[in-house]
């Protein structure tokens, strides 16, 4: 049995992983996913990293996922607890010293939204919602997750990162090929240029696979935390 320490990213809370983590238990493993303070203008990486800490406890057989901005803060995790497996899953992955903030810039975000965004009509990139992260999501969930949508604090995006290096940790990074919020090809240069990562594993969704396709990715999670030979250069 694998417990997975599920991350979630800015506006989320931990509920957010409900569908995956049940889909996980099915499965013969463990999840939790706490609430990070991300909701506080004080909050600071330690505060976050020491959520997750606390909720796992002791465990051996760890991976820590992070989603989105959530990959900021699973790196800080996995090395914390020893984690055997990181993965990013649409995630902002980090450089020592850079912030969330700066992060956007530094991999050319902007141009490739709006060159997506010329591509299909302004679907990337809009400032709908329900056009850029809930597109297939069943608009049942969809609502409740706009209803349960948490504040972000301000401090988190403006500080830097602050470990000196990625963790030597395995990683791995799952691609949201039909991402309208962080396009797939900023995904895709993301895992290769930080992750040495050049064949990330994918998955056919948005923005919220934990929404949109649960069971797969719970399943695709499941198969990742199984010794395997690695699909990624790292």
């Amino acid at each position: 049995m694998t417990t997975f320490a599920l991350i979630h990213g800015s506006g989320d809370g931990g509920a957010a992983w409900d569908l995956v983590r049940d889909a996980l238990r099915e499965r013969g493993h463990e999840a939790l996913a706490p609430d990070l303070p991300t909701d506080r203008d004080d909050a600071t990486w330690d505060d976050c990293v020491e959520t997750v800490v606390q909720a796992v406890g002791g465990v051996d057989d760890l991976v820590v996922v992070g989603h989105s901005s959530g990959g900021f803060v699973a790196p800080l995790v996995a090395e914390a607890v020893n984690a055997k497996l990181q993965v990013f899953l649409a995630g902002m992955v980090p450089r020592p010293g850079e912030t969330a903030e700066e992060w956007f810039g530094d991999v050319g975000w902007s141009q490739t939204v709006a060159e997506q965004a010329t591509e299909d009509g302004g679907l990337t990139g809009s400032s709908d919602p329900m056009t850029v992260f809930f597109h297939d999501v069943p608009t049942a969930l969809a609502t409740e997750a706009m209803a349960n949508e948490r504040s972000t604090g301000a401090g988190l995006g403006r500080t830097p990162w602050p470990a000196p290096a990625l963790p030597s940790i395995p990683a791995r990074y799952v691609v949201t090929t039909l991402d309208r919020f962080i396009p797939a090809p900023v995904q895709r240069r993301v895992a290769a240029r930080r992750l040495g990562i050049t064949r990330p594993d994918e998955i056919e969704t948005g923005h919220c696979p934990n929404l949109s396709r649960p069971d797969e990715l719970a399943g695709l999670l499941a198969r990742l935390a199984t010794p395997a030979t690695p699909r990624g250069s790292r």
